[in-house]
C-alpha cells in the first residue's frame, strides 16, 4: 500500500544539518549516541555546536537548560529509555517546572527497537512526558511529518518539547510538502462506523487495517494524533460524535498514553465507548521488530480484529 519507507531518526538528523545552517543559536547534545540517534549529520556539518556528553545523560540535561536560559536552543537526544526514563528527574526540575526551552528528541522508542529486547523498548515515555506540566508531546506518524516537527521544535521558544522517534524505518504517508500542525489531529480518511485514532507508526497500520475492513463493508475514519500534548479536543470530540466508536493505535502501553488522553477526553466531554489498542501491562522482549507487533497485535491483523471485537461489543 506505502511504496517508500524511511526513518525518522534519519530525517532527524538530515534536518537538524540544515537548520544548523539557519541558525546560529542551534546547539546538538547526545550521549554517546552520535551515529544511532543520527545526530553525528549535525556533528560533521557543525562541529564547534556539537557536544557528545558521554554516558552522563543527567549532565546532558543540566547542561541543556543552561544552554537554553543562555540564549540557545539545544536538541538533545539519546534512546528514549534513558531520554524519559534515567534522567527523569533532571528534566522534571530543571525542563518541565521552570519551563526551560529544551527540545528532548528521543530515538529507538516501542517495540520496533526490535532484538535489543525489553530493557530498550520503552513502552512508558508518552506516559513519563505527559504527565509532567510544561511539555510538549509530540509521536510523528511518518519521516516527513517528523521533519516538520523538528522544524517546529526548532523555532518554538515557549517551553520544552518530547519528540518520540523509532529505529526502524516505517512507511511514509504524507507528501513531502506536508505541512505539519502542532496541536493538531489530522483528518487523513472519512468514515461513519468507527474512529481509528493513532500516533506514529501504528498510523499506517490503521490506513492499511481501513482498507481491508473497507473490503467488510465497514466505513472507518482514521484520525492521525500526532500531537499528543496539547491534545487536539475539536478534531476528536467531533470524530468520535460522527461515528460513535473509538479505537485508539500506538507502540506503547495502553496506560496513560494516547488511548488515556483520548478517554479522559471522552469521558469528560463526549461519553463514547473506546477500545484502546497497545502494550497492554507488560513488557516487550527480543525479536524482529515485524514479529513483536504482530505478537503484541499491533500489526494489520491485530487492528481489524480489535477494531471488528469493538464494533461487536457496540452492537451487543
Amino acid at each position: 500500500m506505502f511504496p517508500t519507507t524511511r526513518g525518522t531518526r534519519d530525517v532527524y538528523g538530515e534536518t537538524l544539518a540544515e537548520l544548523g545552517h539557519q541558525d546560529p543559536k542551534l546547539v546538538v547534545l547526545t550521549a554517546d549516541l552520535a551515529g544511532s540517534t543520527k545526530t553525528g549529520t549535525f556533528a560533521a556539518e557543525h562541529p564547534d555546536r556539537f557536544y557528545n556528553m558521554g554516558v552522563a545523560e543527567a549532565n546532558m540535561i543540566g547542561t541543556a537548560a543552561g544552554f537554553a536560559l543562555s540564549g540557545f536552543r539545544p536538541f538533545v537526544s539519546t534512546f528514549a529509555v534513558f531520554a524519559t526514563g534515567k534522567v527523569w528527574e533532571q528534566i522534571r526540575q530543571v525542563v518541565a517546572y521552570p519551563k526551560t526551552p529544551v527540545r528532548i528528541v528521543a530515538t529507538h522508542a516501542g517495540l520496533t527497537v526490535g532484538e535489543d529486547g525489553a530493557s530498550h523498548q520503552m513502552l512508558e515515555d508518552i506516559a513519563t512526558m505527559r504527565v509532567l506540566p510544561n511539555m510538549s508531546v509530540i509521536v510523528p506518524a511518518d519521516a516527513v511529518e517528523a521533519a516538520g516537527a523538528i522544524r517546529f521544535a526548532a523555532s518554538y521558544d515557549e517551553g520544552p518539547v518530547y519528540v518520540r522517534l523509532a529505529r526502524a524505518p516505517f512507511p511514509v504517508i504524507h507528501a513531502e510538502d506536508h505541512e505539519y500542525r502542532f496541536g493538531k489531529a489530522e483528518v487523513l480518511a472519512q468514515g461513519s462506523d468507527v474512529t481509528l485514532a493513532a500516533c506514529g507508526l501504528m498510523v499506517s497500520v490503521a490506513l492499511e487495517a481501513r482498507e481491508a475492513l473497507a473490503a467488510d463493508g465497514i466505513s472507518v475514519e482514521v484520525v492521525n494524533v500526532s500531537t499528543i500534548k496539547p491534545l487536539d479536543r475539536d478534531t476528536l470530540l467531533d470524530s468520535a460524535r460522527k461515528t460513535g466508536l473509538v479505537v485508539t493505535a500506538e507502540e506503547h502501553q495502553i496506560t496513560n498514553g494516547l488511548g488515556s488522553a483520548v478517554c479522559e477526553l471522552l469521558s469528560e466531554e463526549s461519553p463514547t465507548p473506546v477500545v484502546r489498542v497497545g502494550v497492554d501491562d507488560r513488557f516487550g522482549q527480543s525479536g524482529d521488530a515485524d514479529a513483536l507487533l504482530a505478537h503484541y497485535g499491533l500489526d494489520v491483523a491485530g487492528l481489524i480484529t480489535a477494531t471488528k471485537q469493538a464494533l461487536t461489543k457496540r452492537q451487543g
